[in-house]
């Protein structure tokens, strides 16, 4: 059971929860940051860090965004040919650039 960011983080990603995972499997989108179900160990230490309480385990966390989680690794995003999947780490990769269309018909501005 991985965790999943949801809501409170779009348009706002602090990223301490990008410093402190052990495994580097948060990966940055345009507005979000997104958490990858295969390469989370769920040791929690993302959830501990998020000052916005935007993180959530897998089972407990909105179910809208749990889904929307996976489809950001599991299909192509914008722009894009085939899917991130695992690519094994979110600093070898960088910024993606491009979020779901979920997060990206989120009205912008803070949430």
């Amino acid at each position: 059971m991985a965790y999943v960011i949801g809501s409170a983080c779009v348009d706002i990603m602090d990223r301490s929860c990008m410093e402190e995972c052990p495994v580097d499997c948060i990966y940055e989108g345009e507005r979000k940051l997104y958490i990858n179900p295969v390469e989370c160990i769920d040791c929690g230490a993302c959830e501990t860090a998020c000052p916005e309480q935007a993180i959530a385990v897998d089972r407990l966390a909105d179910a809208a965004f749990r889904a929307d989680n996976r489809r950001f690794f599991e299909e192509a995003l914008p722009g894009r040919t085939a899917p991130l999947g695992t690519p094994g780490g979110a600093a070898g990769l960088g910024p993606v650039g491009v979020d779901t269309p979920l997060v990206s018909a989120v009205p912008g501005g803070v949430q």
